[in-house]
């Protein structure tokens, strides 16, 4: 009975210390909405800072993933560096983990002709793998097929802009346009990727490679495209064309190019050896000296270039989630000092709040109240401002990311960013608090007597 006696007891003094620094808070009104303003204030820039990072993070990552998942994109930057249309095809059966490839030809402002309607447009040509590599199906119609690429076929499939601009959003599969005096028949049209997304593929016509080139009179192409099934399969593939390329071109700046003993560069211990397809690089073009010279072979390790790139997108998107990880941290790092201004800021006000207070301190101990009943009542104010603005951060922070992403740009309410703001807001207000109240609740009763 004694203990249930002194527990009702403790609970009656805790409430009565929380009915003291409810009204604590409220016979100052101007000083309490101030306190909480910086509170809030600290909170809601957390909140918005991280939240306008994670959105850019999620931004620039869904761009990278709309490329197409475990995609090896291998791209010459050398005009003398170029790649025959079989290089493409023997990729799945001589690279272990590649499933699809395709060659890749681009075309700039080419001449396209719908009806009376004339324009210019980017085209890409590719194989008939294209939606499976780039993992983008088609909405309507069909994609081309083999027999198409290898006949050359003017067969065309739309990208969704392009589609939605022909026929006010109905399907145009199985009408024709004209693509640089000639006419393709529309097959299919490719789903939406989005905006900024897929490489800007919605605003863009796809054909087969082999009609591409005829467009560009060129022979040889300058990229591929290659898909695995797995993280793990694209990583294999990428050490397997490292190997490759290397001994054909060099890639890195610590690879030199081939000795001409046709000899692999030695790797280390264990490395199982590759089949190695005939991938020809054309010969370095002599360019003319001066009269009386010979000419000089032009050599693009001298200008520090990489004549060819192997590139894995699932390690493009990895890079940028960490690079706007961290970006996200520091800004909201940046807003945390706000906070802590904020908690400065209910130390000052229970610091005076405590001056002016002296008297009823006095009173209180001399009716019987003990140190910890002080302590928990101004601990209890500055947890109530905390929480305050905790609140009306939160509200102010999430209204503030509904306006940045209202104006185009990429902000989401972070729960992590919330979840952050709130424990440092309340922390800050905790610790700041403390030494006010330990402060009041050490006042003797006569000394604060005397003060009244």
């Amino acid at each position: 009975m004694q203990d249930r006696g002194n527990i009702s007891n403790q609970l009656v003094r805790l409430k009565f210390s929380a009915m003291m620094a409810l009204d604590g808070i409220t016979s100052n009104l101007l000083r309490t909405f101030l306190t909480v303003l910086g509170i809030s204030i600290g909170v809601a820039a957390v909140i918005s800072l991280m939240g306008i990072g994670e959105g850019a993070r999620r931004s620039i990552v869904s761009q990278f993933e709309s490329l197409g998942e475990n995609v090896i994109v291998i791209k010459s930057n050398a005009e003398n560096v170029k790649f025959e249309i079989e290089e493409a095809e023997i990729l799945p059966e001589r690279i272990t983990g590649i499933e699809y490839a395709t060659p890749v030809i681009y075309t700039e402002d080419t001449p396209i002709r719908w009806r009376r309607d004339e324009s210019e447009m980017n085209i890409v040509g590719v194989n008939e793998n294209y939606p499976q590599i780039k993992d983008h199906p088609v909405v309507s119609g069909n994609f081309f097929t083999s027999l198409h690429v290898k006949q050359r076929s003017p067969v065309v499939v739309l990208g969704y802009n392009v589609a939605n601009s022909l026929l006010n959003g109905r399907s145009p599969v199985g009408s024709t346009m004209k693509i640089n005096g000639i006419n393709y028949r529309i097959v299919g049209v490719l789903g939406e990727k989005g905006e900024g997304k897929g490489d800007g593929i919605d605003d863009k016509i796809v054909i087969p490679y082999t009609s591409a080139m005829k467009i560009t009179n060129e022979r040889d192409i300058l990229e591929i495209w290659a898909k695995s099934g797995s993280a793990q399969d694209a990583e294999l593939a990428m050490v397997q064309l490292g190997r490759i390329y290397q001994r054909k071109v060099g890639i890195g700046s610590n690879i030199r190019p081939d000795n001409g003993e046709g000899e692999q560069p030695p790797g280390e211990g264990g490395d199982m050896p590759v089949e190695e397809p005939a991938m020809p690089v054309e010969p370095i073009p002599e360019e003319p000296g001066e009269p009386g010279e010979p000419g000089e072979k032009e050599n693009v390790f001298e200008k520090g270039e990489e004549p060819l790139t192997i590139t894995s997108l699932n390690n493009l998107v990895k890079e940028a989630d960490q690079a706007n990880r961290i970006m996200t941290v520091l800004l909201g790092g940046i807003a945390a000092v706000s906070l802590l201004v904020g908690g400065i800021g209910i130390m000052n006000i229970m610091l005076v709040a405590v001056t002016e207070r002296t008297s009823e301190i006095g009173v209180r101990r001399a009716l019987g109240a003990k140190k910890e009943d002080l302590l928990i009542q101004f601990l209890l104010e500055a947890v109530y401002v905390s929480i305050i603005g905790c609140i009306a951060g939160v509200a102010l922070g999430a209204w503030a990311i509904s306006i940045v992403a209202k104006y185009g740009l990429s902000a989401v309410v972070s729960f992590d960013s919330i979840r952050i703001a709130v424990f440092v807001a309340l922390t800050s207000g905790l610790l700041f608090g403390v030494y006010p109240a330990i402060n009041a609740s050490n006042l003797p009763p006569v000394e604060a007597l005397k003060r009244q």
